[in-house]
Parts: C-alpha cells; sequence; structure tokens
C-alpha cells in the first residue's frame, strides 16, 4: 500500500518551506497504555480454505445484499466452534452445507465478531463450509480511520445518488488492514489464505472488477449483469476487492496476461502514458526475482476519493486519483509511476508471500519501497534510483519522534500506525543496505529463496534473515538486531588527519547518538594522483580511527563511498575538497552533498562557483534543478557566466521541470530583457513551464499578465492554476470567483493550501459575505484537520492580515456595505478564535 498519510509526509516537506515548524512530543506508555500490549500474531484456530461470494447493491441504502459460502478446517486441534469477523452486519442466516441441503447452527454476534457452534467437533483432516446470508451497511458502522488509512468501513459507495455531477457513481473497497470483513465474514488477519470465487451483480451500464480471472458475465432482465471473478491461488482476505463504476478498460499485455488499465471516461486516451510501462515492470521484476508474476492476470483501477493512496489487492491494485493524468501533465512528470511500481512488487512482496501479523509490516512495505529505487535504476539509470533513495533517506531522518521505533515491532498502539516512515522509508532504506552488504548476486538469490521457500505463505523477517543467510553463508544475526528489532540509527562526526611525516590518513569517526554504537560496514575511497581507491573497514565502536597508508596526501578521502548507509552525517570536508568531489566522485549523493555544500557557502569563492555553474549543466535533471533554485546571482562574475547558460535551458533543456526552474530564476530577476523568452516559453505545453513563464510576466507587468491569465485559464491544471490564479490577484475582481471555486474543489490539500494567499487576496474584495464565509470555513477546517503539519500557524497568520483588510475597508464602507463587512469580520474573527485553540 502507498497510503495517503505518506503522500501527506512527502507534502510536509514542501509545506515546511512556508510553514513554522511544530514541536511534536514523543507517546509514552503512561500516557498510551495501549503501548504496552504485546501484538502478538493472530492464533490459528480455523484456516480458511475457500471463500465464495454472492453480492449485489442498494445504492439507495447503501447497503450489500450478500452471501456467502466460508470453507474452512481446523489448523491442528480439533473444534467444534468458528469465530468470523464481521463488522456491522446484519446476519440472517448461517447454515452449515450439509451436500444440498442447509443445516441451520446456533450462533451469537456482537456486531463485530460471528461465533458459530458446529453442532460437532471436527479434526484438522475435514474440511466444513459454512453458509451466511447478510447485509453489509458500512455507512452504518462506526469505523475509526487512521492517520495512515482515513476511513476503515470496507465498502464505499462514491456519489451514489448521482448528485454530484463532478463525480462518478463509484462503488469499491479498500480491506488493509482489518476492513474487507465489513462486507463479507471472514477471518480477517493477514496470517490466513483463501482461494476465492466473488459474483456480482452490478448494473449493466457499469464495469465491474475483482480479483483473479472474470469467468462469466450474464446479463439479467432486470437491467443488471453478474460478473463473476475467480481466483484459483490463496490469498489473504484484506486482499480481497471489488469496484464497480463507469471505467473504460484499456486492455495491455505482459507475455500471455491480460494487463488491463481502467480510469474515467475522460483520462481513457492517455491510460497507455500512465500505466504503459506496467509490463515492462513485469518482466523486470519476474527477471530480476527469479520468480515470475505469480497470478493470472494484472489490472489497475483508478477510484475517486480512495482512504489511502492506492492498494495491492492481489491482481488488482486501486489507485487514487491522483495517478490520474493528461498528456500535458505528463509532460512534466509521471506522479503515480514510484505508486505503481511500489503495488505491483507487492504482488510478490505481500500477496504472494505476506507479513504473518502487522507488526512485520516490513516484508511487506519495506521491500515495496525499496522497488522503486531498482526501478528507477534500472529504467532511468543510478542517478534516479540514488536520488529516490536519498529522498525517502531524508524524509525518515527529518522525523525524530520515528528514530525510537523499531522496525519490526510488538507494541503500537493501532495496527494502522504501522504505515509509517519506519515501515516504509527506513525499511526501504535497510533492504537497500542488505542489498548492498551481501552483494546484487547474493541478495537477489537469497530474495529468490525466500520467495519460493515461502509462496502462498505468510512470514515474519526471520525467515528473510534465514535464506539470505542460507545462500550468502553469512550470519546476519548482527543486521537483523541492529536494524530490524532495534530503534534508532547512528549519528555521525567525520574528520580528517594527514600525517605528513608518517604519510598516514587518519579519519575520525564518531558516533554521537545516545545508546550502544552501530556496527557499519564501511567503504571509503581515496582519491590521491588522479586515482579513486576503495577501502573496506568494519566499524564497531561509538569512537573509531581508521588508518590508511598512502603516499602522498590525498585529495579526496570519501567516507560512506557507496552513500547507501542510513545515518546522519557531520562530515568535516574543505570546500577545496567538495569542489574535487564534484568533479571526481561518481554518485547523485556526491554531487549533491559538494552543491549543498557550496550553495550556502560564499558563491564569490572560485570553487564554490565552479561547483555551482557546473550544476547547470549536470547530467541528471535534479542536479540541474537544485543547482537553478541556488545559485547566487547577485555575485557580477557568476551572474556573467550564469545568464547565458541559464537562458538556454529555459529554452531548451530536455526536462520541462528544469525549463520551469530556469524560468523562475529569470522571473526573480525581474529583468524587461528576458521578456521574449517568458512570451515564447507560454507557448509550452507543459504546464509548469507555462507557469513559470506566466510568474515571470506578472514580475514585469502585472497588467499583462492578467489577459495573458485569461487566455491560460481553461484546461489549467497544477502550477498553471495557481499561477493564473496568482495574475489575478492584480487585476481581478469577483468575476474571477467562479474560477477559484472551481479549482479549488478539485485541488488536492497541498494545492489548497497553496491557493489560500492569492484566494483570499480576491475575496478581499468580493462583497457576498456567503462566499466569503464558506472560504474561510473551508480555509479554517484545512487548518484545524493538518494541525500537524503547520498548516493552522499559516492559516492564521493569512486570517489575521485578511481581517486586518476587511476592518480598514468596513471604515469607509456605505451602511449597507459595512453590515456585511461586519459579517464577514465576525466570522474571520471566530475562525481565528478556534485556529488559536488548535495552536495553543
Amino acid at each position: 500500500m502507498i497510503n495517503k498519510s505518506f503522500r501527506q509526509l512527502a507534502l510536509a516537506v514542501t509545506i515546511a518551506l512556508f510553514i513554522p515548524a511544530v514541536a511534536t512530543s514523543q507517546v509514552n506508555v503512561s500516557a498510551a497504555p495501549e503501548l504496552s500490549i504485546y501484538r502478538e500474531s493472530a492464533a490459528k484456530i480455523n484456516a480458511l480454505v475457500h471463500t465464495k461470494l454472492e453480492v449485489r447493491f442498494d445504492y439507495a441504502k447503501c447497503y450489500l445484499y450478500g452471501k456467502a459460502w466460508v470453507t474452512l478446517k481446523p489448523h491442528f486441534y480439533a473444534t467444534d466452534s468458528l469465530q468470523l469477523d464481521a463488522k456491522g452486519m446484519e446476519i440472517k442466516n448461517v447454515s452449515l452445507i450439509s451436500g444440498k441441503s442447509l443445516l441451520p447452527l446456533k450462533y451469537s454476534y456482537d456486531g463485530r465478531s460471528l461465533r458459530i457452534n458446529l453442532g460437532r467437533e471436527y479434526n484438522r483432516d475435514e474440511k466444513y463450509t459454512v453458509f451466511i446470508d447478510y447485509v453489509s451497511k458500512p455507512n452504518e458502522l462506526k469505523a475509526e480511520g487512521s492517520q495512515a488509512i482515513r476511513d476503515a468501513k470496507g465498502l464505499y459507495f462514491i456519489n451514489p445518488d448521482g448528485s454530484d455531477k463532478d463525480k462518478p457513481v463509484q462503488i469499491w473497497t479498500q480491506g488493509e488492514t482489518e476492513a474487507s470483513s465489513v462486507w463479507f465474514p471472514t477471518i480477517d488477519r493477514p496470517n490466513q489464505k483463501t482461494t476465492s470465487e466473488i459474483s456480482m451483480t452490478v448494473p449493466a451500464k457499469y464495469e465491474s472488477l475483482s480479483n483473479g480471472k472474470q469467468v462469466s458475465r450474464k446479463l439479467n432482465n432486470d437491467g443488471t449483469r453478474t460478473d463473476t471473478w475467480k481466483m484459483d491461488l490463496p490469498h489473504a482476505p484484506y486482499l480481497f476487492m471489488m469496484a464497480v463504476g463507469d471505467f473504460k478498460i484499456f486492455k495491455d499485455k505482459w507475455r500471455d496476461l491480460h494487463v488491463d488499465y481502467y480510469l474515467e471516461p475522460a483520462y481513457a486516451p492517455y491510460a497507455k502514458q500512465i500505466f504503459g510501462h506496467t509490463p515492462e515492470m513485469m518482466e523486470f521484476f519476474s527477471k530480476k526475482l527469479g520468480v515470475d508474476f505469480p497470478w493470472n492476470k494484472y489490472a489497475q483501477i483508478v477510484v475517486r476519493d480512495f482512504v489511502s493512496g492506492a492498494m495491492e489487492n492481489t491482481t488488482a491494485t486501486i489507485h487514487g486519483e491522483f495517478v490520474q493524468a493528461t498528456d500535458r501533465q505528463l509532460l512534466d512528470e509521471n506522479e503515480g509511476e514510484d505508486v505503481i511500481v511500489h503495488e505491483l512488487f507487492h504482488q510478490w512482496f505481500g500477496d504472494y508471500v505476506t507479513t504473518e501479523s502487522w507488526s512485520n509490516l516490513t516484508v511487506n512495505e519495506s521491500f515495496a519501497n525499496f522497488s522503486e529505487v531498482l526501478w528507477r535504476e534500472y529504467k532511468y539509470g543510478k542517478d534516479e534510483g540514488d536520488a529516490v533513495n536519498y529522498k525517502d533517506m531524508q524524509r525518515y531522518l527529518s522525523s525524530p519522534e520515528d528514530a525510537e521505533k523499531h522496525l519490526v515491532r510488538f507494541h503500537y498502539k493501532n495496527k494502522d500506525d504501522m504505515f509509517d516512515l519506519v515501515s516504509y522509508q527506513k525499511g526501504g532504506r535497510i533492504v537497500n543496505m542488505l542489498r548492498n552488504y551481501l552483494g546484487e548476486e547474493a541478495f537477489f538469490k537469497g530474495l529468490n529463496l525466500y520467495l519460493k521457500q515461502n509462496a502462498f505463505k505468510a512470514t515474519e523477517a526471520h525467515q528473510l534473515r534465514l535464506a539470505l543467510e542460507q545462500v550468502s553463508g553469512k550470519d546476519l544475526n548482527w543486521f537483523f538486531n541492529q536494524w530490524y528489532f532495534n530503534s534508532g540509527h547512528p549519528v555521525l562526526n567525520i574528520s580528517y588527519h594527514w600525517d605528513e611525516a608518517a604519510k598516514i590518513q587518519k579519519i575520525f569517526l564518531s558516533q554521537t547518538q545516545e545508546g550502544s554504537a552501530f556496527k557499519l560496514p564501511l567503504a571509503v575511497d581515496v582519491y590521491a594522483n588522479g586515482k579513486g581507491e576503495r577501502y573496506n573497514f568494519f566499524v564497531t565502536n561509538k569512537k573509531d580511527t581508521l588508518v590508511i597508508k598512502l603516499n602522498s596526501k590525498p585529495d579526496l578521502v570519501n567516507v560512506d563511498a557507496e552513500k547507501t548507509l542510513l545515518a546522519e552525517k557531520k562530515d568535516n570536508k574543505t570546500l577545496q575538497e567538495l569542489t574535487f568531489q564534484y568533479f571526481n566522485a561518481p554518485l547523485y549523493v556526491d554531487r549533491l552533498e559538494a552543491l549543498d555544500s557550496c550553495s550556502t557557502a560564499q558563491q564569490t569563492h572560485e570553487g564554490a562557483r565552479s561547483v555551482m555553474l557546473a550544476g547547470l549543466k549536470d547530467k541528471y535533471h535534479g542536479l540541474r534543478i537544485f543547482a537553478l533554485n541556488n545559485i547566487d546571482l547577485n555575485d557580477s562574475i557568476t551572474q556573467a557566466s550564469a545568464l547565458p547558460l541559464i537562458r538556454e535551458i529555459a529554452a531548451s533543456d530536455p526536462k520541462t521541470l528544469v525549463r520551469a526552474a530556469a524560468l523562475q530564476n529569470l522571473a526573480s530577476m525581474r529583468d524587461p530583457s528576458n521578456r521574449p523568452i517568458f512570451d515564447t516559453a507560454l507557448k509550452s505545453r507543459s504546464y509548469s513551464v507555462q507557469a513559470a513563464a506566466l510568474a515571470g510576466v506578472i514580475m514585469l507587468n502585472p497588467d499583462d499578465a492578467f489577459p495573458i491569465a485569461k487566455n491560460l485559464e481553461k484546461g489549467s491544471r497544477g502550477e498553471l492554476t495557481k499561477a493564473v490564479m496568482a495574475a489575478y490577484t492584480y487585476g481581478g475582481g469577483e468575476d474571477e470567483l467562479t474560477f477559484f471555486s472551481d479549482s479549488f474543489d478539485k485541488a488536492g490539500l497541498q494545492d489548497k493550501v497553496e491557493m489560500a494567499t492569492p484566494y483570499l487576496s480576491i475575496l478581499a474584495r468580493a462583497g457576498d459575505t456567503g462566499v466569503v464565509n464558506r472560504r474561510i470555513t473551508d480555509f479554517k477546517k484545512i487548518g484545524v484537520e493538518n494541525r500537524k503539519y503547520g498548516i493552522d500557524v499559516y492559516m492564521l497568520d493569512l486570517f489575521e492580515s485578511f481581517l486586518q483588510v476587511k476592518q480598514e475597508m468596513a471604515k469607509n464602507a456605505s451602511a449597507q456595505q459595512k453590515k456585511e463587512l461586519e459579517e464577514q469580520i465576525k466570522h474571520i474573527s471566530a475562525a481565528i478564535a478556534e485556529l488559536k485553540k488548535t495552536d495553543s
């Protein structure tokens, strides 16, 4: 799963650029007694064997009418009873299947668990089938979501009465962690696996999707159709899924398997551009792992209002709507590509082999996170893979409270809390360190063994360790004890001393984190006399001195040369050494470290200037953007060298996001001679390029920007929408409110926050109190609901400025205008008071 909270955590990094940080406190056991509970793997009394479902839907009531045939057998010990999870249901019949007869069974039901007396004792060699007639009522269930998964009612009716003309009518499910039991009775635990057959009766005008192959599609006489989907290999209940709606299906193929993409009709023309790498991903992962994609089809479907980012249901991944994009949006980047990779890799790590408990979620999510690096390396080169790895490492390191958590942990408040920066970002980096320590061949042979030994089973981290040990011949207890079953990470202070007399290079390593030392395999590259040489060490102490005998003083000593170590590092290199590093060390992080240090140093220094200028031409587009965003054009020598290059980049760089960054750089200069560059860029099909060009025109002449924005308004998206809004703050009024309103309603959280400033600027000129107050309520709600990101503080600052504007307007207003303004002032003041409560 990619969950929405992780997209929001990425958002927090962006928002942190303009919102003050908010302190967070670590939860302790005394404040949260749930943390003292040992979260053991669920005991297996009965084992699921096969699940057959027949369901139909009541759109008016948001009900599912279901019939379930659940086949089980005792796991080991004989038993005469069965307990199924069945949340918020109406149970109409519970019977034992006996030939063609139904034998009623005694049962009790408390609204969450269905306890059934089987009538006699069964032993582990005996299968039995229980029939249950039930009604699922998800909207009547009191189910709390979490930060990771916003809701837990399992079954969702989206716009069921069609009243929202801008939203399709859809039904979809979301089972992880244990919400499948809202729409069918089961043993809703990840260590259970069952084959399945699901028959859905749906309006004939809609398409359906479920696990496995569609084995029948039957038209009924009442305008409905019954589709049956069959999964003949066992999978966990949380991976069951259904979706129904007006989808267009793009049919693709991998080898002999169907690979289908379900999208809203408006996005169907772009299906191949959005999802088209999927067959290549399937081939790459099949070969890399030595285990072919294990299922009988693969489909991906995009739905509205999904409660998480995406979900890896077996053979049928659900994506949130953020992956849908037009061809123009995809010119800039395919925001969904990492998610597409992540969910596909789960088909092996999570679906084929599944965590036995949420405590061991790492065997699912850490691998799926790691797969994003694998794919980027393969498809776009090592720099791209390293960039993904580095960014995820920084996300984890920027969250001190997560350093307190074990990767495998048996104490948590809510099972959904396991879906965090530790299971994903930290865990992915740990897997990458394992890969680096063992070497490519041993690591992937170990994964191959792990998958084959545990196919269609549930596992914990120890089974991964044992498989990797069996292949490599290396003991990995130290690694797993340190990284999987302990918390934190090393905090390294690295310093250097060259002893000219003895011709010895000393490297002083100090681990300054609290607690014991981390054991660290460490590669060190030493550059001297025009060449580099690799030295390998194994560091075991809080303070270590590494000694290297050389013929002459080195130009650079590069510790953690492979740049895979999960650690906070203070590396005390000189500017001269960092300059050498940029031009000689090969990796993305080597060059980023040099650029970062040189960008904060005096760029009048010749070495720093040379690095920043070289960064503008770096082979990796992400570093070109970094250099553009950080080069100091106030220095006349730098400006003279950089400006021609920046103008060239703005006109012709192959990456639109780099061109946009160059245009933003030129816009900040407010130089009229750049106007022709902006005018040319306004003709681009890239939203980001057009947005940056429009920003340039705004900086030069806001009056010119207004009519340009009018021409760009229709069909604008993303950055261009925000640039149009910015232009309207200079020349717009109430006539532009419709554009603001429509854009805001369609935007995601991050865009809504970024729209706040221009939106309030237009609302300052609005006389309609209802319009003003409704949006103030919306912005206040965003602040209150996202105070963990500091958005409440940001909104509070905006509201206080907005209040002053309205108060000034009221001083010179007519009687009627003053009355309207006083109502607005009252509403704004109340919103400020509420935000201050959350801020206190």
